[in-house]
């Protein structure tokens, strides 16, 4: 459930004007290795989505440990991380993992240029990949609860379309792009929207929110995309295999105990596009459910897990470049990987940012005609800031990433563009030196309230950056205009309230 439920105040990041600074211009990666065999044996990959719920530490973390370990999964999209995904890895023992899209993996991870914190790509073999997509929607208005309050089939359509459709696009858009390279694509997640295949005809009045069929808008344009419903394409009917994720049965926790008001319904999913196919697919939660294959005790979660196994062909690499991480203490080595089948003579410049490699070198570093690897640039004596690794083919540039550098032990910076606003001027936001993680985000308080305990006003994801910008105005959700008085807007941590930065600023009449 819960993407942004903060306070238990639920709302859609679709209804802010959000603009994310571009630092560089749109890396490229360049198109599929034309040696591309014309058989790819196909892999066995065990793919999962799980809601952690409050970073899952309200029950036990231990628990979601053994729980993830319980369902056998390879990769796992995670929600609700709240700024544990690096723990988690490290408690599972796990070598890789993705805080910029909270995904924990056996396998090797790559941030590819253009991936705009939307996906990343899973290697199972060497030189091959999928990608997978980790998305949380909105969670309120829930539409099942609409259901079982009697209201009616336009107004729930009409909600989904202006809450959760929205965030769903641009993530459909960059899946058919990948899977169209011949890349498989794994679309996982809390969707907080049922599958229409759970609420046809036949499934009228097996639940009480089902008072009529419903195609709900997320799964319908899911699936036009190309994408298949796994634990559907495995259990077809619904009526045998409800597979409900939310809510789970866990110990109470207090404030938050949803099965006093929710009905519940399957809204993590595991869908997948291209050359793969869903083989078994099971979920994990609390003993004594019919349709749970795996569990522990206690259950930590209000969410069961989803981990769905394929049969895949996975793609070839893409030429790229990529960088480990994008923040880095000056004085750390930051690694850089390339993959460049078609360049054996290329090399690796690093540039200030929208730097000319020709003439803005930092430093560069030979492939040494390797077709794959990892270069670790020494960033002793370098200043803070933001850069770029470019991949080189002689004088022709085949792909580049932006990361940033900041002085050892660094803190994020968040700053308003004025000090003073008038009362109804949009307030533009700037952040430098964020973590990046997957739901960073600022929050407008009044002055120096706990944000730990105090509501805030307005608020906007910053979108996976270490660096951007963005407008609050009539458009953001909260009350509109902020009356006159002083504010404080406050830069905090992957969903939670650890406060990262702050900056403090006035309205005035």
């Amino acid at each position: 459930m819960g993407r942004k439920r903060l306070l238990r105040r639920l709302v859609p990041a679709a209804t802010l004007s959000i603009l994310v600074s571009a630092m560089a211009p749109l890396a490229v990666v360049r198109a599929d290795d034309p040696t591309e065999p014309a058989r790819v044996e196909p892999v066995e990959l065990k793919v999962s989505t799980f809601n952690i719920e409050y970073g899952g530490t309200h029950v036990s973390f231990d628990k979601i440990v053994q729980a993830i370990r319980r369902g056998g999964a390879d990769v796992v999209g995670i929600e609700e991380g709240q700024g544990h995904i690096r723990r988690l890895a490290r408690a599972l023992g796990w070598p890789h993992y993705s805080t910029r899209l909270q995904i924990v993996s056996k396998l090797p991870l790559i941030d590819p240029p253009g991936g705009r914190g939307r996906y990343v790509f899973v290697e199972p073999t060497p030189g091959r990949v999928v990608a997978i997509e980790n998305v949380h929607l909105p969670s309120s208005p829930y539409g099942p609860a609409m259901a079982r309050r009697g209201r009616s089939r336009s107004e729930i359509v009409d909600v989904e379309r202006r809450v959760r459709l929205p965030e769903i696009r641009p993530f459909l858009r960059a899946g058919r792009a990948i899977v169209e390279r011949g890349i498989p694509v794994f679309l996982v997640g809390d969707f907080n929207s049922p599958s229409w295949r759970d609420w046809t005809p036949e499934m009228v009045g097996v639940r009480p929110q089902i008072r009529f069929p419903l195609r709900w808008p997320v799964s319908v344009a899911v699936e036009r995309s190309g994408f298949v419903d796994s634990y559907r394409a495995v259990h077809p009917d619904p009526r045998l295999d409800p597979g409900l994720t939310w809510w789970a049965d866990r110990p109470d926790v207090p404030g938050w105990d949803p099965w006093r008001f929710a009905p519940q319904d399957r809204i993590d999913l595991v869908y997948v596009a291209g050359r793969a196919r869903a083989t078994e697919s099971i979920v994990v939660g609390e003993r004594g459910v019919p349709w749970v294959d795996g569990s522990v005790r206690p259950w930590p979660t209000d969410h069961r897990g989803v981990v769905s196994t394929f049969t895949v062909r996975p793609g070839p690499m893409p030429t790229l470049v990529a960088v480990e991480r994008r923040l880095w203490d000056i004085g750390q080595d930051a690694l850089v990987r390339f993959h460049t089948p078609q360049a054996p003579g290329g090399a690796v410049a690093v540039v200030p940012a929208g730097g000319d490699p020709a003439s803005d070198q930092v430093t560069s570093l030979p492939t040494d005609g390797a077709a794959d690897g990892t270069l670790s640039f020494a960033t002793d004596g370098w200043t803070p800031g933001s850069y770029e690794a470019v991949l080189l083919d002689g004088d022709v540039e085949l792909s580049r990433i932006p990361f940033w550098l900041q002085e050892p032990g660094g803190a994020p910076i968040v700053s308003t563009t004025e000090p003073t606003f008038g009362e109804g001027e949009p307030i533009g936001m700037t952040w430098r030196f964020a973590p990046g993680q997957r739901w960073d985000w600022i929050g407008i308080y009044k002055r120096g309230r706990d944000p730990r305990v105090a509501w805030y006003l307005l608020w906007l994801y910053t979108g996976a950056t270490v660096e951007g910008s963005a407008t609050l105005d009539r458009s953001s959700y909260g009350p509109w205009p902020l009356e006159a008085g002083r504010y404080s807007a406050y830069l905090l941590a992957d969903d939670g309230y650890k406060l990262l930065a702050r900056a403090d600023f006035e309205i005035v009449p």
